[in-house]
């Protein structure tokens, strides 16, 4: 559940910026992630409507209307939304990394405070199509960074492409934290970018572990392009519990669950 907002035009706001991510919103979930009525939420999704953001959709929800649905946010613009849930994610992943493991990480918000809270390791080598990542661990001598070649997408600082995939299938993984943009039980692990998907998929073929990061947002959502299914996955990490179901279908496919859960 997000923070309690300050005022009706900063939760709207964010309830905007919801649906622009994750393409819909139903009323129970402005109800349930902004911590609000019913009654409220209906009345922000028809001011979101009158003011021509969204559309609402049969059982009172909305989506975004024209062509900004379900749009790929900047990592500029997603780099302080649940800061501390995703903090909290990177120090859990943190803990799992021991001296000499190769780790592989891919781009995104969670990955970089990962990326963050290993800065100060000795003796680790980190693999990363990144450039920004690799730009912070930079200045520690003592961790080995190996960043990819490949096509630069400005929106999250990833190297993709033929020549990122052509670095890592000569490369060897131990763990690898995987940035998404979506998680279910049914379709796996997905984002927005299918050339973000195909060089994951190359990482992941050279890996022994990969574990999924992402905060709760992330969880019940598809983005448009599948990187695995969930029984590709050595694990998942994410900052809330999940249901039983989703629970039993992954321990069903032998996939362990972290949660890093607030103190």
């Amino acid at each position: 559940m997000r923070e309690r907002n300050g005022s009706k035009e900063e939760r709207q706001e964010q309830i905007f910026e919801y649906i622009l991510e994750n393409g819909s919103i139903s009323l129970q979930e402005v109800v349930r992630q902004f911590d609000c009525s019913e009654a409220t939420a209906r009345r922000d999704l028809e001011a979101l409507e009158k003011a021509g953001k969204v559309i609402r959709t049969m059982g009172g929800g909305a989506k975004a209307a024209g062509l900004m649905a379900g749009r790929e946010i900047p990592f500029h613009e997603k780099q302080n939304k649940l800061y501390r849930e995703k903090e909290r994610i990177a120090q859990l992943a943190a803990s799992l990394v021991e001296e000499g493991d190769v780790i592989g990480l891919t781009g995104g918000t969670t990955t970089y405070l990962i990326a963050r809270a290993l800065k100060n390791r000795r003796n680790i080598t980190i693999v990363t199509n990144a450039v920004n990542i690799a730009m912070d661990l930079a200045a520690n001598e003592d961790i080995q960074v190996v960043l990819t070649g490949g096509i630069l997408r400005s929106k999250n600082f990833e190297l993709c492409g033929p020549l990122a995939e052509r670095t890592l299938e000569a490369l060897n993984i131990h763990i690898m934290f995987m940035g998404i943009d979506g998680f279910s039980v049914e379709q796996g692990v997905s984002t927005y970018s299918e050339l973000e998907a195909n060089t994951a998929k190359i990482m992941m073929k050279r890996t022994e572990r990969t574990i999924a990061v992402f905060d709760h947002t992330k969880s019940g959502r598809n983005s448009l392009f599948q990187v695995a299914p969930i029984s590709a996955l050595h694990g998942i990490m994410t900052d809330e519990e999940l249901g039983e179901e989703t629970r039993k279908r992954l321990e069903a496919e032998q996939v362990r669950v972290y949660v890093a859960k607030a103190e």
